[in-house]
């Protein structure tokens, strides 16, 4: 016979107390004004999709969904990111809205773990989706307000690095023949091995100036500088048009006043095979795990039928609590406000009056004074007795 679960929770899902909700809303309404501000509406989706539509084109793995059968022998999906279902509304429901669209969600997202490691099934993000322009322009415009949300939020320390996807393709192009090396030495700069990179490029029959421009792609990280040291490395016209595409997106951010926070990361590589040209990651000081992700991704609308260019970031809730400094409690005026039957009409007309007052106020039904007698007021400023003898 199994035994009962009990109190356990299904693997990766956790309780919020009151105290971590607090803080967490209290972000939520940071974040939300600070968006709003540069022109996004809010937008809900439903928790479940059908897999067929969002979940066969997210870019989340199948085996990270959380799938279901409905009543109707559909197979749907637990949301595992807001980008999907963002882009099935765009193509549908906003199908006659003209481009560009900003969109913001706060929602919780769903991924599967197969063993917990202190990782949550359930995560709750905040983030921004802009659809229909292609620019460089919409890319800075989309880092900027990364920027800009993090210090809404507080966070004292941070730094958020930006990259290109075609230029590390590029360079990998012009040096290696086989896809499958290629794929390896991808696969290496998305988990951030460069041990790893370091010694299979070892390995690799490729004459020793490849071996070098290679070598030579775990040192492009830093301020602008790296820009020429980039064009310097390849011949390649992806990646030199990748280089373009960041000294102009970099030009652009300059006029936003964030290049403080910024820094070029010329190997980084997010989510493979998603995003199709500049990616960003935000870092928190002694956070050993991205803050946020984002980047452009021009072919997702058009597996829903509206082809359309969008970029994006999403902010990972949970990180974002751990690197912003405490709620500053309030201090609350809380009554108690105990009263007998007889006194119920009188007493929760002068709770109601208390509340319009911007009071806090916890009634309890008591059976006399003996009963009042014993009541703590431990947490509350003021006790207020209605009883048959008078207040």
């Amino acid at each position: 016979m199994a035994k009962p679960l009990g109190f356990e929770k299904p693997l990766g899902m956790r309780d919020i107390l009151p105290e971590s909700l607090a803080k967490q809303r209290h972000l939520e309404h940071l974040l939300g004004q600070c968006i709003s501000r540069w022109g996004y509406e809010e937008i809900s989706t439903p928790s479940l999709e059908y897999y067929d539509t969002v979940g066969a084109a997210s870019a989340t793995l199948t085996d990270r969904m959380f799938r279901l059968l409905d009543k109707q022998g559909h197979t749907v999906v637990l949301r595992p990111d807001m980008t999907t279902p963002i882009a099935r509304v765009v193509s549908s429901l906003y199908k006659d809205i003209p481009v560009p669209i900003r969109l913001f969600y706060q929602a919780n997202v769903f991924r599967a773990q197969e063993k917990e490691a202190g990782r949550n099934a359930e995560f709750f993000q905040t983030g921004i989706e802009l659809i229909g322009d292609a620019s460089d322009d919409a890319d800075a415009e989309a880092i900027a307000l990364a920027v800009f949300c993090l210090r809404a939020a507080g966070v004292e320390t941070f730094r958020i690095a930006v990259g290109h996807v075609d230029f590390v393709d590029g360079l990998l192009e012009d040096a290696i023949e086989k896809e499958s090396d290629r794929n390896q030495f991808r696969q290496f700069l998305y988990e951030r091995d460069f041990v790893g990179f370091r010694q299979l490029l070892s390995t690799l029959d490729i004459d020793s100036e490849a071996k070098d421009r290679l070598g030579a792609l775990l040192r492009l990280r830093g301020g602008k500088g790296k820009i020429a040291e980039a064009y310097e490395l390849t011949s390649n016209e992806k990646a030199r048009r990748a280089v373009d595409t960041i000294a102009s997106l970099w030009e652009a951010l300059e006029g936003y006043g964030v290049t403080d926070d910024l820094l070029l990361d010329f190997n980084l590589i997010i989510n493979l095979n998603y995003y199709t040209g500049v990616v960003f990651e935000g870092y928190a000081a002694d956070l050993g795990s991205p803050l946020l992700g984002g980047g452009r991704y021009d072919h997702l609308l058009a597996q829903f039928g509206r082809p359309a260019s969008a970029t994006g970031f999403a902010i990972k809730m949970d990180r974002l609590l751990q690197v912003t400094p405490a709620l500053a409690s309030q201090p609350i005026s809380r009554v108690l406000l105990c009263y007998t039957a007889d006194c119920r009409k009188q007493a929760l007309a002068e709770a109601r009056l208390l509340r319009e007052d911007g009071l806090v106020v916890v009634t309890r039904l008591v059976s006399g004074e003996a009963e009042v007698a014993t009541i703590q007021s431990n947490g509350y400023s003021k006790v207020i007795c209605m009883t048959e003898q008078g207040e």
